[in-house]
């Protein structure tokens, strides 16, 4: 699981039938080097929010058709860090 921060959206119009509905957003993962990358949004996250993010063939156990093509999807929003 990643931690990163809601940096952006991105507006898809077209896009397949499995996804129609969702919301993809453009997160900032931390780390030594910090890169982006594109999650489909599962908890309603919003701008500025940190967030947690599974990558690779368990995003799509957030989605009822394990067959939909996700490699990245964001889980939880954190609400604070001890």
């Amino acid at each position: 699981m990643l931690k990163g921060t809601v940096i952006g959206n991105v507006i898809s119009t077209k896009k397949i039938t499995d996804l129609k509905g969702s919301k993809f957003l453009c997160v900032r993962i931390e780390g030594e080097k910090p890169y982006d990358l594109i999650a489909v949004d599962s908890v309603g996250a919003g701008m500025g929010e940190q967030v947690l993010v599974t990558t690779g063939h368990n995003a799509q156990y957030a989605f009822q058709q394990r067959e939909t093509p996700i490699d990245a999807v964001i889980v939880g929003i954190i609400d604070e860090k001890h």
